[in-house]
């Protein structure tokens, strides 16, 4: 990661595999974000793409530009949103960092809130208040249940989106090779480190029941291997267990949403469905 942070107060990352029909509103959402209290930089990395992702992003350098802001798009040759994140971090100029997906769209208080946060001293994880989306009846229904779990809606996961100040980029230097980067991330810092701020995001879920198992076999993978690797991370782990007094209030106020959710987790669990890699959530 680079030491030359003089240029730029913000560096807004954004690493994007094959994300031609989401780049631009992803972009178009972060452009239209309220007044940020310094110089932003956007550095997009546009990682094994085969489609037009790159050329999608560099066509809204000019709407940047008017901002003020500076933008940048990069194309590596290899995919893995790893190196893209390294990539992102080498190019950028930023002391603080936001780690953006480009499948989420950000509101238009999101960034503002988010600089205003790692702007405090000491080491700061933020993050904004997630709505999980989804298209089609299934994903729908998962992500109404999703959206109650506790860790969901009590802590500050960081999915899609998390910003980090100088001093919290600081704890490590490259992202390692590993599944969930926001879990990695986010274990870097205590729970009394990690700040929520109002402004909220959108989020979207895979769509259709199979692609729910893909990605929830693969969330649950990402944790267990930074469990693995990185067996003291976890002592900075407070995620809150939902009980079965917490699975019976979620199916009361939802049975078709609970439903749904169940299944998934009991599909995960029973070994079904692809054990390969599934784009989206």
């Amino acid at each position: 990661m680079t030491n030359n942070v003089a240029d730029t107060a913000l560096s807004v990352i954004i690493p994007a595999s094959n994300e031609a029909g989401q780049i631009g509103g992803c972009l178009a959402a972060l452009l239209a974000s309220d007044p940020v209290p310094g110089p932003v930089e956007v550095v997009v990395v546009a990682n094994g793409c085969r489609d037009d992702t790159a050329a999608r992003a560099r066509a809204l350098i000019p709407q940047a530009q008017t901002r003020g802001w500076e933008m940048q798009v990069l194309e590596l040759t290899q995919g893995g949103k790893p190196g893209a994140l390294n990539a992102g971090d080498e190019a950028a100029r930023g002391a603080a960092r936001v780690y953006l997906d480009a499948d989420v769209t950000v509101s238009r208080a999101l960034l503002t809130q988010l600089a205003v946060a790692v702007a405090r001293p000491g080491a700061v994880f933020a993050s904004g208040m997630l709505r999980i989306t989804g298209r089609g009846v299934v994903a729908r229904a998962y992500a109404r249940t999703w959206a109650q779990v506790p860790f969901m809606s009590r802590g500050v996961p960081g999915c899609g989106i998390f910003a980090i100040s100088p001093a919290g980029r600081a704890r490590w230097g490259a992202f390692p090779s590993i599944i969930s980067d926001d879990t990695f991330a986010r274990l870097h810092f205590a729970p009394s480190e990690r700040l929520a701020v109002p402004a909220t995001y959108d989020w979207p879920v895979a769509e259709g029941f199979a692609a729910l198992i893909r990605v929830r076999r693969r969330q649950d993978r990402g944790v267990a291997e930074i469990r693995q690797r990185f067996p003291a991370l976890t002592a900075q782990e407070d995620t809150p267990t939902l009980g079965a007094g917490g699975m019976a209030r979620l199916a009361a106020r939802d049975l078709a949403g609970f439903a749904v959710y169940a299944g998934v987790a009991l599909a995960v669990r029973m070994g079904r469905g692809d054990q390969g890699w599934s784009r989206g959530r």
